[in-house]
Order: structure tokens, then sequence, then C-alpha cells
């Protein structure tokens, strides 16, 4: 069998109740923490500016914006909630594509799931497993068949098309244009451009969640797209493996508002002041020694949300002044405060072969602290935090995001009232229970 024709069974053939148990509830987890990414997100400038944008230029009365409110055609919506979605860079990732597989589908889910007639829990969550999968095996060939590191939204585009295509009830041949347009039009970005140069297009997720959605209702009107990404492969077994291997059991979650490349820092950092009791105004230097992507990030002050993020000096410096990094360092004013800055300068980043070769199947920094008093500290061997395996999170612990993120935007009860419904996602016969808790 053709990889096209084996991507396009999987997607028309995925069921709900044929998924694993273990599948079902991380499709299920992967809905909370990408919803909770997508509320916060609305806080931020980019999002504000998406969601005028949109309003303007998108009219229509078919798909929500969340959070911000308004209605806008189901293109608009994916648009502005795709932005929101990796706005505060706190959504799950996958490491081999080195992108964001969630923040790519879940809003184009949204989209499609408001004027699809009759969606269910059941059919979401199918839906966005589709996405997960799809995307992830799209992100694996544009990597292998390009010497470019693109973003996320290159391949996320074709798992959202494929998302929203199984909701809107695409036949296989329009399944198979939706697929070709997406990747065509899929924003081909240069990651590495946007890390050295931080800007509101950052991952280019929103623009591929726009993309997704409209080849996706292109397609049912009849626009052909191009061969889809699939027989591209050089390795069948990441296409044969659809149905049978479920990649997005092996994601990573983020406790931070920040590069993924500068979590391993924060933590061995944090775990050393914990451990050895040191305060702030205690240090005199901080070394962090990483792989060349990760000492690629900033060190300089942040003058925006973008820069705080593809920062490692801001994130090392704000957790250690305020015990995490979230929605409040990454935003004014106190992605300005003199104090971080202050703690910035004494922060050194050293690339290290030791790290670079197990990148990027690991993340891994070591950090040394050094006080003024002349005592060494140091941090041994850190990966990111949430890892797949090793130290995925629990239930709880994703609970416990989710309602640090989205309570100051929508509320104790609303927030509450969305981890509950989202534990029991698979009973829901409507999506509008959803769509309402969303909005405040």
């Amino acid at each position: 069998m053709q990889p096209n024709d084996a991507a396009l069974d999987f997607i028309l053939e995925t069921d709900w109740t044929h998924l694993p148990g273990d599948v079902q509830q991380q499709a299920k987890r992967c809905l909370l923490d990408t919803l909770g990414a997508l509320l916060a997100g609305h806080q931020t400038p980019v999002a504000r500016l998406m969601h005028t944008f949109a309003l303007d230029q998108f009219k229509g009365d078919e798909a929500s914006v969340l959070v911000q409110g308004g209605r806008t055609s189901t293109a608009g919506a994916a648009l502005v909630n795709g932005f929101a979605n990796n706005a505060l860079d706190i959504d799950d990732g996958y490491r081999p594509v080195k992108g964001h597989p969630g923040a790519c589908i879940l809003s184009v889910v949204l989209a499609a799931g408001e004027i699809t007639p009759g969606t269910s829990g059941r059919d979401f969550l199918a839906a966005l497993v589709v996405g997960y999968e799809i995307a992830i095996r799209a992100g694996l060939i544009r990597h292998a068949t390009s010497t470019t590191y693109h973003s996320s939204g290159s391949w996320g585009a074709i798992g959202g098309a494929a998302a929203a295509g199984k909701l809107l009830g695409l036949n296989r041949k329009a399944m198979g244009h939706a697929l070709g347009a997406a990747e065509y039009h899929a924003p081909l970005a240069p990651m590495m451009k946007c890390i050295e140069h931080p800007a509101m297009g950052k991952d280019s997720i929103g623009w591929g969640c726009l993309v997704a959605m409209m080849s996706a209702k292109l397609a049912i009107g009849g626009f052909t797209g191009s061969n889809p990404i699939f027989d591209d492969t050089p390795e069948h077994e990441w296409i044969d493996s659809l149905g049978r291997t479920y990649e997005m059991l092996n994601l990573y979650f983020k406790p931070y508002a920040a590069c993924r490349w500068a979590q391993p820092g924060i933590d061995g950092a944090l775990q050393i002041m914990t451990t050895h009791k040191i305060e702030p105004e205690e240090i005199e230097k901080i070394t962090v020694f990483t792989f060349a992507e990760s000492a690629a990030l900033s060190t300089a002050y942040p003058r925006d949300t973008e820069e705080a993020q593809y920062n490692i000096a801001f994130p090392i410096a704000a957790a250690l002044l305020d015990g995490g990094v979230g929605p409040t360092q990454v935003l004014a004013p106190r992605l300005f405060g003199k104090d971080i800055h202050a703690l910035m300068d004494k922060i050194r980043i050293v690339a290290a072969e030791r790290f670079q070769s197990e990148f990027p199947a690991k993340a891994e920094s070591e950090v040394e602290i050094k006080t003024k008093a002349g005592a060494v500290f140091n941090s041994g061997v850190m990966a990111a935090r949430w890892d797949a395996h090793d130290s995925s999170p629990t239930d709880s612990e994703l609970e416990q995001k989710f309602l640090w993120l989205v309570t100051p935007v929508l509320g104790k009860t609303k927030a509450d009232a969305l981890v509950n419904l989202i534990q029991t996602f698979e009973q829901v016969e409507s999506l509008n229970t959803l769509i309402e808790l969303c909005i405040p």
C-alpha cells in the first residue's frame, strides 16, 4: 500500500471506541493542556491584535473567538485561536520534530466542530487524535526531506486539515486534496530566523491553522491539491505504524512559559537554589552549559513577550526571583523588571558538545552557581521536566497547570467546570457547553 493511501485509511477509519485506553486518556490530557495554553494566550498582545484583525478581515458568524469573544468565519477563528494557542509557548511538543503539534490542531478542530451539526465529544477527541498523529508524521517527513529547520505550522497545517476534514465528513478524494493543499500552502517558515530575531509570527502556528481550515473547506468545494507529503517519506514505518503506534503518547508537556530549550536551565538553577538554600542576592555568577540551539537563545533584556520567551537568561532569572515562569512573567510590566535584568547580567551561557551530540533526542543542560562567598554548586545534568516516559506529568499536575493558567482569565468557577467537563468529554453530546465556558 502506498503511504498516502495508508494515511487516508487512518484518517477516515479512526473511531473513538476502537482507540486504546491509554490513547483515549492522552487525548483528554492533550485537550486540557492545549486548551489551557490557548485560553491563557488570549491575554497577549499578539492575540488581541489578531482578534481585531480577524473581526475586520474574516467577517462571519460561523465560529467563536475564545476568551475575547465575537464570531468570525471558521478561518478567522482558527487564525486567532491558533495564534493565542502558542502565544505563551507553554503548549505541548514532540521532540523529534522540534515543534508543537497540539496548538496546530486544537483551534482548527474547534472551528470545524462548531459548523458541523451534532459534533460530539467522541467525534471531537477522535479528530484530535487524527490531527496529532498525522501532524507528527508530516513533521518527521518535512525535516527528513529538507535541510531547513521548519516551524510547526509548516507540518502542523497538514494535521489540522486532516482533523478538520474528518469532522467535516470529507470523502477519501476530498481528504487527499485537503492534505495536498495544506502541505502546498503551509507557511514554510525557517524557525531559527524567528529564534534569532523573535517576532509575533513565532512558530507560524496561527497561519498554519488558517491554511488547515481553508484547505479542508476548499476541498469540499472541489479545490484540488497536490500529492500529499506521505508518499515522500524516507521511512515507510513512520506511516505504516499509523493506528498501531500512537506518537501522541510520546509528547512532552511544559511547566514554564518559555522555549523548551531554556527549561533544563530553569530547573537546574531552581534545584541548586532550593537544595542549598541560596537567596538571589547571594549569587555572583550563573553558568549554563547546554546545546548550541539553546545557547543561540537571546540573553538580552526582552522588549516584548516574544523576546522574553525566546530567551535563556530571562526565564532563569525570572524563575529564581518569582518561583516560576508563567503569563505574569512574560507579560508587561513584569518582563521589564529591573531585578530580573540585574540577575540576567550574572548569567553566562556556554555551548557544550557533550549536550549537542544528544540533541534533539534529548535536550539537556547543566547549571553551575557561584556565590559571593566563593561556594560553587552544580546541578548535574538536567533534562527538561515533563518529558515523555521518564517524567511525564500526572493527570493532577496537568489539572493544576490548567487552573493556574485559566483561573485568572475565566474565573475559578468556569476553570473548575472545564476541568470536570474534559474529564468525561467522551460523554458530551454537543460542543456548546465547552464553547460557552471558554468565553467570560
